[in-house]
């Protein structure tokens, strides 16, 4: 089981890796090919296809996942099945259900009475044809999960994003604009569910058999499971909106206020604020089973002492990333978006973004240490509440501030869920929260952030800035003397694995051991 786990998690945290990589390019490739104006049309939807997505797989796919787990460990295959087939038909209904009111419904509501931008019903509609097919491969890959299967999961998911990006891009390219890019997402997700009913068809049933002879599922018995897994989906469900709402409730109050084109550069610099978060999420998915494990054997101390790291090394990594990316992110648009140099109007979003992503960060590690002691429906009441002051923050702001305002209330929100939540772990947890360890990477931060600012911000010294800021933040650690002799030890062993790059590495710490301790 153990070797399941490492396996599954190791091939869901490159799978997700990829994933976001995959689509940061359709989105940079987006907002180059179209233009602000366009970009923003494309933009408005992304956050309604999301909700209705997620309406629309009623959260079942992590119960597929749990409940063909537990049929499966007790070898009763034809339940395992039965789980599958009956989620995947109330996936079906909602998905089309959700899909037609999208359409003929909630598009026109949206577009002539919310937003008052006619342009986006056509946009918005495809939406409704794309929730169908995002639904069942959800159902498909919840029983992949179930088997740990997880890399099914990422062939699925690679369809999806190989085919998203190119069938979009060619259309976009032939003149269909931001039609042609949604009809590019329905295409990834149609493919992506014709790969996933291959692999179930071929390659599950040496997971799941055949159902047996004599089997019978009457109608009351499936009732009776459709009403345990619902039972089951409904906090997931929940929890996802809540979450979906912190991260694009923003977008959806943007396009009742401001035009496509703010929206198109507030759309742009989005993405790029949350390139921290790989850091974090990559802790926090490692956090959540270490903290459980530890919590399960009563080990306070070694409870406390991975609560302790995690918060330490993802403040670390997370706060020069946001910081640099606060005060290089006019130059960091101009480089990316080299085609189309008036995605710098985003600037100061992005800078205002990638502070609040330090808040985020803290807040997805705080959430995982909580989840991982039992205790999840703590983030999720956290969630809900930070969604609501999302709503309402940038409904008072982005009137006022345009896409400022709406990057500094989702800053604020950040911020308001990342304290409680502290609160939690460090009580639930009885852990002594690493203040010193804090105190020196703000310092550090904090002198990178000085020697930035006398840096000049041109796409020239772009590349340059970042490497000279690094040095800075590296003796600046030094100075403040962060790093211990455990620390030390500890990169000395992961360095091990770092190939031919470990000798450089080793050369590093010997150089900081001789400062640190001589």
């Amino acid at each position: 089981m153990a070797n399941k786990l490492i396996r599954g998690s190791l091939i869901i945290l490159i799978g997700n890796i990829i994933f976001r990589l995959g689509g940061y390019i359709y989105r940079f490739l987006m907002a180059i090919l179209l233009g602000p104006v366009a970009y923003g049309t494309l933009g408005i939807t992304l956050p309604f296809q999301g909700i209705f997505q997620t309406l629309s797989a009623g959260g079942l796919p992590p119960a597929i996942a749990k409940y063909v787990a537990e049929y499966e460990a007790i070898d009763e295959h034809d339940m395992a099945r039965q789980t599958i087939y009956t989620a995947l038909e109330i996936m079906i209904f909602l998905g089309l259900f959700f899909g037609v009111l999208m359409i003929f419904v909630v598009a026109p509501w949206l577009a002539y009475n919310f937003l008052h931008k006619p342009l986006t019903m056509v946009p918005l509609q495809i939406v409704g044809l794309i929730t169908p097919f995002s639904v069942i491969v959800g159902a498909f890959r919840g029983a992949f999960q179930g088997v740990y299967k997880m890399e099914y999961i990422v062939y699925t998911r690679a369809v999806e994003q190989l085919g998203m990006i190119l069938c979009a891009t060619a259309f976009v390219l032939i003149g269909l604009s931001t039609v042609g890019a949604l009809w590019g997402t329905v295409l990834g997700y149609s493919l992506s569910v014709v790969a996933a009913l291959y692999i179930f068809k071929v390659h599950m049933p040496k997971y799941i058999p055949k159902p047996s002879e004599g089997f019978v599922f009457t109608r009351k018995d499936k009732a009776k499971l459709a009403g345990t897994l619902v039972k089951f989906s409904i906090p997931v469900i929940i929890t996802a909106i809540a979450e979906m709402l912190i991260y694009n409730i923003c977008t959806i109050v943007m396009g009742r206020f401001l035009t496509l084109a703010d929206i198109g550069f507030f759309a742009a610099a989005d993405p790029i604020s949350r390139l921290p978060l790989i850091i974090s999420v990559s802790i926090a998915t490692t956090i959540l089973p270490a903290s459980s494990e530890a919590f399960k054997l009563k080990d306070t101390a070694s409870l406390q002492k991975y609560v302790s790291q995690a918060y330490k090394y993802s403040l670390l990594f997370v706060v020069p990333m946001c910081v640099g990316l606060a005060l290089f992110a006019a130059p960091t648009l101009k480089v990316l978006y080299f085609k189309n140099t008036a995605y710098v109007a985003g600037a100061a979003a992005l800078a205002i973004l990638s502070i609040g992503m330090t808040f985020y960060s803290i807040f997805t590690i705080s959430t995982s240490v909580i989840q991982g002691i039992g205790n999840p429906r703590i983030p999720m009441y956290i969630l809900i509440g930070g969604s609501i002051v999302t709503g309402v923050l940038n409904w008072i702001m982005v009137p006022t501030l345009g896409i400022a305002g709406g990057a500094l209330a989702t800053s604020i929100a950040c911020f308001l869920m990342m304290v409680p939540c502290i609160y939690f772990v460090f009580r639930l947890t009885k852990t002594k929260a690493p203040t010193g360890s804090v105190v020196k990477i703000l310092a550090a931060s904090l002198i990178m952030g000085i020697f930035a600012v006398f840096i000049p911000k041109t796409t020239l010294w772009l590349f340059p800035g970042i490497f000279a800021c690094i040095i800075v933040y590296f003796f600046a650690l030094i100075l403040v003397k962060f790093f211990k002799k455990d620390d030390i030890e500890g990169l000395r062993e992961l360095s091990s694995k770092f190939g031919p790059l470990s000798k450089i590495v080793n050369k590093l710490l010997n150089f900081v051991e001789k400062l640190e301790f001589r």
